[in-house]
């Protein structure tokens, strides 16, 4: 029975009627008996049943007309009792006009009698209507707070009036087991006090409360929360093993009630999210206001970042080139809806097809080009490394030089840090790609395209990385696999790294390459250590982390310069000028033409080899072209020395 009233979506609408119509004729019944002084000759004598039954129908009239048995009793709020309020009086005024016009003529009332039980009435009938709705309120917390299913301990984090509404959220929800606990709050002038019975604790104390408690989850409103804030409660939530859970701004509740569905485990990428960067915002406007732009690699997770980002500065025309046709389409409804006043248009094409991408230049002429296009799995590339050349380095060299024919006024190049003193296939064609897109500043025939590189690391969230991995790794009950129990790698999102990509392409004049800060690298068991204790489970002992050894090409730590690079500030604190080799034009396209004359030869020995000649620093790790690098000993020296300091 408990379990049928907890779980049953609502009391029926004629309960309710029938209730608010038995209390209303006692109410009035009751009144009418205490103004006359339970002497009941004289109510017999005053027509009480005429009186009682004139007042009965017309307040069920008004009450259906005023819908107060409509709502959900769980979720009465200020609302619903001045709804009742107003009912009880508009019944009563009602009344008072039927009486006097009508029945007190011709029964000769005496009108002070009626407005006295009017008055004694109003005050019974509205109290109990609403004890009504605060006793059936009551009894449904009581029985979702005491049912069978084991509860979960619940700290809200914060005190204002978000956190509030969470709470009666929570308490009015049948299909939850929290149970809360407290509001946790860094207000000193909050703690200790009590918000609807409910005490606020310092969040200092937190350890403490979680021993006294058993607190077994935190709620926070990550939108409310300031940078520092956020990572003191987190820090101190995964420490303890407390799971933390978000809730969106209550403006995104659904018809203005929290659901249930809408509270998420906290991701990883909130955790590891940095200060919001400023851009310039004018800068990025004068060059993309009114002109057509192209994105290649528009259906990727930096390509498809970047036509949102675009939009937002009212180009002439956006063209969105790949060849992955569903997820093409699927950004195209997103944007269209968003941006219906600007040209959209979908070309899909292979960017290694020359005759192809000839095509999509000379129907739409785009000024400007941000090319995000690439193969970029390190494994996978070292065992195919001829698309790779097709990819990163030819597929590059037919949009670039096809942003010079046409005369494009920008062309932007979305490069990686694995390009740096590359170990891989992968890191090695984005190398050569950067230095041919470097070189055409010095082309004869480049007369006023302007050619940049922008270079950085890992981005959270984008397809195929580590913590989609992670965490579809952890659903599964885990083990969470690692390469190397030191590995390290830079992170930022991917709305960070394109904020960037577009500030970084406002900035040069042809040539250069352009470094990202990426913050501190961060060692991969511990971003896995934290998504684990982050979906509310512990290391070994629920979810396994186990390794499996570097990968072919893999590095244990990335850099963002070569060796014998440096760097240059630029106006933006986030953004550094890699001061990188200048290389001739026809030196580095005869060597790039001979390569992709061997790679179509099929033979993968002399295409690496010729790699490795064009990019002196690449070196083969944990891959079978190690044995074309002359001094791989002296290398390996080298690297353990790298990693030595890493460590200390």
């Amino acid at each position: 029975m408990k379990k049928y009233l907890l779980f049953s979506k609502v009391v029926p609408r004629w309960i309710i009627m029938l209730l608010d119509f038995v209390i209303v004729t006692w109410s009035f019944a009751s009144s009418y008996l205490i103004v006359n002084r339970f002497e009941f000759a004289n109510i017999l004598r005053g027509y009480f049943f005429i009186y009682t039954g004139v007042y009965c129908i017309i307040t069920a009239i008004v009450m259906y007309l005023m819908r107060i048995h409509t709502g959900l009793i769980r979720y009465s709020n200020t609302r619903d009792v001045l709804r009742i309020f107003g009912s009880v009086f508009i019944s009563s005024l009602a009344y008072l006009i039927v009486i006097t016009l009508w029945i007190r003529p011709n029964l000769h009332i005496n009108a002070a009698t009626i407005d006295l039980v009017l008055l004694v009435n109003f005050s019974l009938s509205s109290t109990l209507l609403i004890l009504l709705r605060s006793a059936v309120k009551s009894a449904f917390n009581y029985l979702n707070n005491y049912s069978s299913s084991k509860k979960t301990s619940v700290l809200i984090y914060g005190s204002d009036t978000s956190a509030v509404l969470v709470k009666q959220a929570l308490e009015a929800s049948a299909k939850t087991n929290f149970v809360i606990v407290g509001f946790v709050d860094a207000d000193n002038s909050k703690i200790n006090k009590e918000i609807q019975q409910v005490r606020v604790y310092d969040i200092n104390k937190l350890a403490k409360l979680k021993q006294k408690r058993s607190i077994d989850k935190m709620i926070i409103m990550n939108h409310h929360l300031d940078e520092q804030s956020k990572k003191t409660a987190l820090e101190a939530c995964l420490a303890l093993g407390i799971q933390v859970l978000t809730v969106p701004p209550s403006d995104q509740w659904i018809y203005g009630k929290l659901n249930m569905q809408q509270i998420k485990d906290l991701k990883i990428e909130d955790l590891l999210q940095r200060k919001t960067i400023q851009i310039d915002t004018t800068r990025i406007s004068q060059d993309l206001q009114g002109k057509r732009v192209l994105v290649t690699g528009a259906a990727g997770s930096i390509g498809s970042e970047i036509v949102q980002q675009v939009l937002q500065y009212n180009p002439a025309m956006v063209i969105l080139c790949d060849q992955a046709e569903s997820p093409l389409h699927e950004i195209r409804l997103e944007v269209e809806e968003k941006y219906a006043q600007i040209p959209i248009k979908i070309f899909i094409g292979d960017i290694r097809n020359y005759h192809r991408m000839h095509k999509l230049f000379a129907d739409y002429r785009p000024e400007v080009v941000y090319h995000a296009a690439a193969y970029k799995h390190v494994p996978m590339m070292e065992e195919n490394p001829s698309e790779a050349i097709r990819a990163n380095v030819l597929g590059t060299k037919n949009i670039a030089d096809l942003s010079l024919a046409f005369g494009a006024n920008k062309f932007v190049m979305v490069s990686t840090d694995k390009a740096v003193n590359p170990t891989n296939i992968m890191g090695a064609t984005k190398r050569i790609a950067e230095i041919y897109i470097q070189s055409l500043k010095n082309s004869p025939e480049n007369k006023h395209t302007c050619f940049i590189t922008t270079r950085f690391g890992n981005v959270l969230g984008s397809n195929g990385s580590v913590i989609p991995r992670f965490r579809a790794q952890i659903q599964k009950g885990g083990p969470i696999t690692v390469t190397h129990p030191e590995i390290t790698r830079y992170f930022m999102t991917i709305p960070e790294a394109v904020h960037l990509v577009l500030e970084a392409g406002t900035m040069g004049s042809g040539g250069e390459i352009f470094i990202f800060d990426m913050g501190e690298p961060v060692r991969i068991v511990d971003l896995a250590l934290k998504m684990i204790k982050l979906a509310g489970l512990q290391p070994d002992r629920d979810i396994k982390i186990v390794y499996s050894g570097l990968r072919p090409g893999e590095k244990l730590y990335e850099e963002l310069l070569n060796d014998g690079e440096s760097t240059m500030a630029t106006h933006h604190e986030k953004i550094k000028i890699s001061q990188v080799i200048t290389y001739a034009y026809k030196q580095v396209a005869d060597d790039i033409k001979e390569l992709i004359s061997l790679n179509e030869k099929d033979n993968e020995t002399a295409v690496v080899h010729k790699m490795k000649a064009i990019v002196p620093e690449f070196i083969s790790k944990n891959s079978k072209f190690e044995n074309l690098d002359g001094k791989r000993l002296e290398s390996i020296k080298i690297d353990t020395k790298k990693l030595r300091v890493l460590q200390d």
